[in-house]
């Protein structure tokens, strides 16, 4: 179904992962899309962020299903640089439909043990840089009398996940910024919503750090960590979840089938907040 047929869309850290899944799913549905994202390193994040060959390989994925891209090479912490890609998104589209403020990083550590390198960028990324996407776009989709802004927060956006402090604080913080843009937006006939994606299977989640965590151990395999997965969900089968799932979610928020949900906050986690704790008797 073209949902989105006409509309263009803008997505920040949309070079892989949730991003790539976000860009595509936009695109199968009729939007143009503008990617947005910063192929560079972090000083607190152990893991490779996306690269130009990412950024490049999404974009030709778009052009394949004959839709319209436009990638931008910006860190959503420079308003410079966000304000200069949505003026070029405007110049080369004519109009901003969607944002879909993606760009985020994942590190952990207790919280007094993260310096200010690690708390700086967690919260510069993952807040700041989605309040000035949200600033960049809003004049245009004010004036246009229409928009939708999908934020992606998190599970922790929900509850607390150990030496996740600053990455809590961020996710938390995105509902609030986003029940208040929502509630600024709804008088110009825009609606703001966010989704909390629970363990969701992207580069961000697949690397020694992560299978550690979730083995329990040092030196714990991505094996082990899909095993852990399954006690993490309530429903039959899930284990760690493919982006597909969020960039569903963030289609139907971004289209007219919720042309009447604004301010609202839709896990996607398989039943992962439904859960005492973890399962211990998950069913395959």
């Amino acid at each position: 179904m073209n949902l989105l047929e006409g509309r263009v869309a803008l997505i920040t850290g949309g070079a892989r992962g949730q991003g790539r899944a976000h860009a595509l799913t936009c695109a199968r549905a009729g939007a143009d899309v503008v990617l947005l994202d910063v192929p560079d390193r972090l000083r607190s994040v152990g893991y490779p962020l996306g690269s130009e060959a990412d950024l490049r390989d999404t974009a030709a994925q778009i052009e394949a299903l004959d839709r319209r891209v436009l990638t931008v090479r910006a860190d959503v912490r420079d308003r410079d640089a966000v304000d200069a890609a949505v003026a070029q998104a405007l110049e080369d589209f004519g109009r901003i439909d969607i944002l879909i403020a993606n760009a985020g990083i994942w590190t952990r550590a207790a919280f007094w043990e993260l310096d200010d390198d690690a708390w700086d960028e967690m919260l510069g990324v993952t807040l700041t840089g989605t309040w000035r996407a949200a600033k960049a776009v809003a004049p245009h989709m004010i004036a246009a009398g229409r928009g939708s802004i999908v934020v992606t927060s998190s599970i922790n956006g929900l509850e607390p996940g150990r030496q996740y402090a600053h990455y809590t604080a961020a996710k938390h913080g995105l509902i609030g910024l986003m029940k208040a843009m929502a509630l600024e937006l709804a008088p110009h006939g825009i609606r703001c919503n966010a989704i909390c994606p629970g363990a969701i299977h992207t580069p961000m989640t697949d690397h020694q750090a992560v299978w550690d965590l979730f083995a329990g151990h040092e030196g714990g395999t991505k094996e082990e960590m899909m095993e852990s997965g399954y006690h993490n969900h309530a429903l039959k089968g899930a284990t760690f979840l493919p982006p597909q799932v969020i960039a569903d979610a963030a289609l139907y928020l971004n289209s007219d089938l919720a042309s009447a949900v604004t301010g609202a906050v839709l896990p996607v986690d398989a039943g992962h907040l439904l859960l005492p704790g973890v399962n211990p008797h998950p069913v395959r």
